[in-house]
């Protein structure tokens, strides 16, 4: 019987100092915090909601030059890169052929018109003869016949005849534009054929000074994305330089690629360093939203103090005559166009005095909020408030965990006395 007691002896004495000990713990702890408290300084931000795409750039003007006859190219004047101006020759082809072309029509022509003036005079003098009862109506009828048919075979002739100068033009293949060279598709020797399609055989831009961006935008995107938007995008080459545009045109044709539909939306980009070659990849930003004012940080909605620090923060002392705030803690009424939610409420901070505030809210980009009403710049917007644990400071090469050596602490009183 008197074990069993010593050992209920023991183990309400080891329970009695847990508690002991569990006090000192959290009055040392409780001793050791600090609050603290982030703040944002309200001032002027500007709001953007935006769409990103990837797109291509290409000149805004680009003339395929091609040719309307066949033969062997025999001469190229203009290479890659090669500035032009309207009505340079760019290259010829072969014209031996041509030549001959136009030798058979003119020599078509001159028989239709030997034939022309034979029937012609036929028929004026068979006609004299009828009109003198010397020749019968079917050999007026005949000469009348003859000579319409020689003026229609003129006619043909002289339209192969032009044909053949026109095709022989041809041959000489000259810039429709002032501009650059960006693709020559024929080397000297070749030979095009142009019988169901006309072959290219350069490609020039007009000005690469103006540049476009096709960039493709999603449809779940594209309902926001407006004719005039102001555009920011990058490429590879320069990933530290941002170029700018504007929205200039949406295409309504949508393209489907894996079951994705997009719309391709033109950006013209100014382009005076000519920086931006065609074909380039854009990384493209398209503002569809944007306001400028007063704003704060979004988390600062969500911040609601607790009663600790509500305790910590000192009464405010109102002036004299001034309008009493709510007591803290409690939300004051809104003011006139301010709606009633829990979204458009924040805490200033003024001193160690902290007080709510009713706002009215514009933008959000999801990071800040724009405030039409409800505070000015200057005034410090809490974010954040809570209880940390104090660091205590360690001396250099003392482990916090270890306990002293023993005597240290008489030696240190026997050096004090």
């Amino acid at each position: 019987m008197k074990k069993k007691t010593k050992i209920w002896l023991i183990v309400l004495g080891v329970l009695a100092l847990a508690i002991v000990v569990s006090c000192i713990v959290k009055a040392t702890k409780s001793a050791n915090k600090e609050l603290v408290i982030r703040t944002h300084v309200v001032g002027e931000y500007t709001v953007e909601n935006t769409v990103t795409a990837t797109g291509t750039i290409e000149p805004v003007e680009t003339v395929e030059v091609g040719t309307q006859v066949s033969g062997k190219v025999e001469k190229i004047y203009v290479d890659f890169n090669d500035v032009v101006k309207k009505g340079d020759l760019l290259a010829e082809l072969d014209k031996q052929t041509l030549n001959q072309s136009v030798s058979r029509a003119r020599a078509s022509l001159t028989s239709a018109e030997s034939q022309l003036n034979y029937a012609k005079l036929t028929y004026e003098r068979t006609k004299q003869l009828y009109e003198a009862n010397a020749a019968t109506l079917a050999a007026y009828q005949e000469a009348q016949n003859s000579y319409t048919q020689a003026q229609m075979s003129k006619k043909n002739a002289q339209a192969s005849y032009d044909q053949a100068l026109v095709d022989l033009a041809y041959a000489e293949i000259y810039s429709p534009i002032d501009g650059i060279v960006l693709d020559r598709a024929v080397e000297v020797g070749q030979t095009v054929a142009a019988s169901f399609s006309t072959p290219t055989l350069f490609t020039l831009a007009n000005d690469l000074t103006k540049m476009q961006v096709e960039a493709d935008v999603d449809e779940a995107d594209i309902g926001q994305v407006k004719v005039g938007q102001k555009v920011t995008f990058t490429v590879d080459a320069y990933m530290e330089d941002s170029f700018e545009g504007t929205v200039s045109q949406i295409r309504m044709k949508p393209t489907t690629t894996s079951n994705v539909v997009t719309y391709t939306v033109i950006i013209d980009a100014p382009n005076p360093d000519q920086k931006l070659f065609p074909g380039m990849t854009a990384s493209v930003t398209i503002v569809t939203e944007e306001q400028t004012g007063l704003a704060v940080p979004a988390e600062a909605f969500n911040f609601t103090p607790d009663e600790a620090v509500l305790k910590a923060m000192r009464k405010p002392e109102k002036p004299e005559g001034q309008r009493p705030e709510p007591p803290q803690g409690e939300r004051p009424q809104m003011q006139d166009g301010m709606s009633a939610g829990e979204h458009n409420m924040v805490w200033v901070k003024n001193g160690d005095n902290m007080m709510p505030r009713p706002v009215k809210t514009g933008m959000s980009d999801g990071a800040y909020r724009i405030i039409e009403q409800g505070v000015q710049a200057g005034d410090s917007v809490v974010l954040s408030a809570q209880y940390v644990v104090k660091e205590k400071a360690v001396k250099k090469g003392e482990n916090p965990f270890m306990p002293g050596p023993p005597g240290r602490n008489r030696n240190n009183n026997q050096q004090k006395k």
